[in-house]
């Protein structure tokens, strides 16, 4: 008799706890049945009602590779808002655009890849070197805003039902892993345990204890154990110290690594040993394949009780999205086709591109443009790509706005605007004959320039750049740029710089000739329209960099040094190009004096602080309140600047507002040498500006911080 029609099959039963439907439902399989479950793609088995799954799906800014869906802006555009409740926002929709598409293909028996509902994303490795082709994945350098915004992505895309999850997240790659691209198949990271808490895992830990039901082991090593087959992380800190309930998925084709690359086992038998030991309950590969696990199982590698803990956390998994329960008892199930790429999610897509763009530069306020310009001339092959507004991991949109177009647009129909390509045989002569003389002179020339995701991406994926591995090899803005935009400069026409990028840019050689300088990212579907009413002061740019820009590839240790020392702004000695958090607009803030609700505390007690932020400008803008904790006199080297804490909040001109901030003991803690959190007595100092700290920012035009010490004292 089938199972559906048997009341005996407890799984069956919606009014039955997880964990005993979970129990039940592997209790009913065979040994062979089993081994047919712990690859990427399960296999079906039809006597107990089980479709087949492919586990593989991705969002990391919008479902990706299954058609039609709203393209948001690459993750490090994401960052660069610095807004947790937008991201929240973005990830809603994205998780309603998931469901809307999993159910179409679920009436259409489509079990096929990227149709599922476990979503491997975000990405919330640290983008520590700025040569890194999947940096542009990630939000940035810095653990907290990572945690804060990775936290609030896995919340929209599960979503906050008390029984169901909407989709599934995953936080990746867990850990240390942040290239070199070309060696991360057998790239071996040294790390100290005071950088492994102080930066590489503390995004993961937040993420697990916000509930996330996923997590990537990464390719790599970690002093000397692969991760995804790594006993330190995966059980003792993963699963024993910070608890974490759901399941691990390998990284693709990972456990493969372990006997072909990192040469630490011989056979894939020995590989499924040591990854299914250690925690790994899904092999995204070919190694837990069943004739490789009833192997390991004949020869006493595995035992069958391995195999089973594996295969209750992944169920669990399936259990929790509803996928053998009745439709109408899953609140998700009606979720349909009018929620893709809705009206309301093009919105949303266009709000964070703006959020997103960071207005570097803007000398004698060229910027917003002035209403009475006649003839615009844009240059660049970055005005007209396509693929460019994608990033990489992306969806599709049938309405890509391209700069050129959002120019076209915003300007209306009174402007000329004129358009060229530029490639490295393009001269200044051929582009410009004509632009510079009456009656056709140009009032501004816009040039978009930068990188495209394929300069940047992943190994074997977005490859292609400079390197052929994903990663880039030098970070200057390409040298026939450089010559192109400098001659522009010549012409004493004013010239404004569009940047694209997933990745800093050394832009020291046309930093002081342009006269305004955007960086826009890989902004999304709605990239043109955003561009173009910034660059049209229908808004004021309000993006703040999620990344520390380096004067010169110099200024970086070399790529395979894990340490931390002299790495983002936290670490750096010297002053960069562009700090951390720093970001212009078309109005100016002032920060008073900051108040502390107490100047000495015990420890164990939280004290707040007041800061009151005042538009004192012309014109409506947001500002990203940044708030950065420092430890003077610590018995141990601490990062010089720490982001604890930042609020994006509107003044309309004129306007002030107090902003409070609570910082926590765990806040206040510093990491010692064993990798352990602890609170110090002392002085501690916390900064708040509209940029970290630094003289860099001030020279760059950002409002003076303001600071203010208090002490933690012994009880």
């Amino acid at each position: 008799m089938p199972a559906k029609h048997n009341a005996q099959f407890i799984y069956k039963d919606p009014t039955r706890s997880i964990d005993e439907r979970v129990d039940d439902l592997v209790s009913h399989m065979t040994i062979e049945e089993k081994t047919t479950q712990l690859l990427h793609i399960s296999r079906a088995i039809p006597r107990l009602d089980i479709p087949e799954y492919d586990w593989w799906n991705e969002c990391l800014h919008g479902v990706a590779r299954a058609g039609k869906a709203t393209v948001f802006p690459q993750a490090i555009g994401m960052a660069a808002t610095f807004d947790k409740e937008l991201i929240y926002r973005v990830a809603t929709a994205i998780s309603d655009e998931a469901r809307a598409k999993y159910n179409a293909a679920q009436k259409i028996g489509n079990n096929l890849r990227y149709r599922g509902l476990t979503f491997w994303s975000p990405n919330i490795n640290i983008f520590r070197d700025p040569r890194w082709g999947r940096g542009q994945e990630t939000y940035g350098e810095d653990p907290y805003l990572t945690a804060t915004l990775g936290t609030a992505f896995i919340k929209g895309l599960q979503g906050e039902h008390p029984v169901y999850l909407k989709v599934a997240a995953c936080a990746k790659h867990f850990a240390v892993h942040s290239g070199p691209e070309k060696l991360r198949h057998q790239f071996n990271a040294r790390v100290n345990l005071k950088d492994l808490n102080e930066t590489y895992l503390p995004a993961f830990k937040a993420l697990v204890d916000a509930g996330v039901e996923i997590v990537m082991g990464a390719f790599n090593r970690v002093n000397g154990e692969p991760c995804c087959g790594n006993k330190f992380l995966l059980i003792e800190t993963l699963r024993k110290k910070w608890n974490f309930k759901g399941h691990v998925v390998s990284d693709c084709w990972g456990i493969a690594d372990f006997h072909l690359h990192h040469n630490v086992t011989s056979t894939p038998e020995e590989s499924i040993a040591m990854a299914l030991s250690s925690g790994c309950d899904l092999n995204c590969g070919c190694i837990y394949d069943q004739t490789y696990l009833l192997n390991a199982i004949k020869k006493g590698l595995i035992t069958e009780k391995q195999l089973d803990t594996a295969l209750k956390n992944i169920f669990r998994t399936r259990f929790k999205l509803g996928m053998f329960d009745p439709p109408e008892l899953v609140p998700y199930s009606s979720l349909g086709d009018e929620v893709v790429e809705c009206p309301k999610h093009r919105e949303l897509a266009y709000e964070a591109a703006v959020k997103s763009i960071v207005l570097l530069k803007n000398r004698n306020n060229i910027l917003p443009l002035k209403k009475d310009l006649k003839n615009i001339y844009v240059f660049g092959n970055n005005a007209t790509d396509i693929e460019l507004l994608l990033g990489n991991y992306n969806g599709h949109s049938g309405r890509m706005v391209s700069i050129l177009e959002g120019i076209l647009e915003k300007a209306g129909t009174g402007i000329s605007v004129r358009y060229h390509r530029v490639n490295k045989e393009v001269t200044i002569e051929n582009v410009t004959h004509g632009y510079v003389d009456e009656p056709t002179k140009a009032d501004v020339f816009i040039a978009v320039m930068g990188i495209t995701p394929q300069d940047e991406g992943e190994e074997g994926v977005d490859a292609g750049g400079t390197s052929g591995e994903g990663d880039r090899k030098h970070i200057d803005l390409p040298e026939y740029q450089v010559c192109f935009i400098n001659d522009l400069v010549k012409t004493g026409i004013p010239v404004i710089v569009i940047l694209t990028a997933g990745s800093p840019l050394v832009v020291t050689k046309i930093l002081d000739t342009v006269e305004a300088l955007l960086y826009v990212w890989y902004p999304g579907e709605e990239g043109g329209n955003a561009v173009a009413d910034i660059l049209f002061g229908n808004v004021s740019p309000s993006g703040k960099l999620p990344i520390t820009f380096p004067e010169s590839i110099e200024q970086v240790p070399d790529f395979t040094d894990y340490s931390m020392k002299n790495r983002t702004y936290r670490y750096i000695k010297e002053e960069p190009l562009f700090p951390f958090g720093f970001g212009l607009g078309y109005t100016s803030f002032v920060y008073s004096p900051p108040l502390l609700s107490k100047d000495h505390i015990t420890k164990g007690e939280t004290v707040s602080v007041e800061v009151t932020i005042t538009n004192t400008g012309d014109c409506g803008s947001d500002e990203v309140i940044q708030l950065y904790i420092s430890h003077d006199n610590a018995f141990i080297e601490t990062p010089r600047y720490a982001l604890k804490g930042f609020q994006r909040i509107h003044l309309k001109a004129k306007e002030s507002r107090n902003v409070r901030f609570t910082v926590s003991p765990e806040d206040m803690q510093i990491i010692n040498e064993k990798g352990d959190a602890v609170l110090e007595s002392g002085i501690i100092t916390l900064t708040i500006g509209g940029s970290s700290p630094g003289n860099r920012s001030k020279t760059l035009g950002a409002p003076p911080s303001v600071s203010i010490d208090f002490e933690v004292m012994e009880k």
